[in-house]
């Protein structure tokens, strides 16, 4: 699951529940420039996610993710490289990488020591509008391909999450499709229970 922009208490009592439901892996993901406020909803997150036997994976800054011990540190092409974060975050830390719908970036991040790749949007995405379309043959042709695990993203909902799956991804990014339900742990727990 990766947190909703919303921030603050509300953040944790969502990621509580997200958790609670069966969420395996929360990505932290905040692009604000506060940094004081960043280091301690990350620090809580890590937190939670320590309680519920879950992995923190920080998105875009390995630095961040560094300093709250973080699991790992998800990147994408404007946040350096594989090598850079794998220095900041540690040689047992997870690195996973946005390839968006390129495969030949999949391959070359698996070839520079990426732990894991992400390809998206697979549908349309309210919280990236404007953001490259990854079709299911791509997620298809990856797992073919590649022998790391896959994470797709974008659009991802209940409706269509076995579709994902099928085709090959073994994680999904999803944010409003759990967020963004009236029920966040019921909402993770029927996601999770796919797994």
């Amino acid at each position: 699951m990766i947190t909703p922009q919303d921030g603050g208490e509300a953040l944790l009592r969502q990621a509580e529940a997200a958790l609670a439901g069966g969420a395996r892996i929360l990505q932290y993901r905040d692009k604000s420039r506060d940094h004081d406020r960043r280091l301690a909803e990350a620090t809580a997150l890590r937190r939670l996610c320590r309680r519920h036997q879950a992995l923190f994976i920080v998105n875009d800054d390995a630095a961040l993710a560094s300093r709250v011990a973080a699991d790992g540190v998800h990147i994408g092409s404007d946040d350096g490289g594989i090598a850079e974060a794998r220095a900041l975050v540690g040689p047992e830390r997870i690195v996973g990488v946005s390839c968006y719908n390129r495969l030949e970036l999949a391959c070359r991040a698996a070839a520079a020591g990426a732990d894991y790749v992400a390809f998206g949007a697979v549908f349309p995405s309210g919280t990236k509008p404007e953001t490259v379309h990854a079709p299911l043959s791509l997620i298809r042709e990856a797992r073919r391909t590649l022998a790391l695990p896959i994470t797709a993203i974008g659009g991802i909902t209940e409706d269509n999450a076995d579709a994902v799956i099928q085709a090959g991804a073994g994680m999904l990014a999803v944010v409003q499709g759990v967020f963004g339900a009236k029920d966040i742990r019921a909402a993770a727990a029927r996601l999770s229970a796919r797994f």
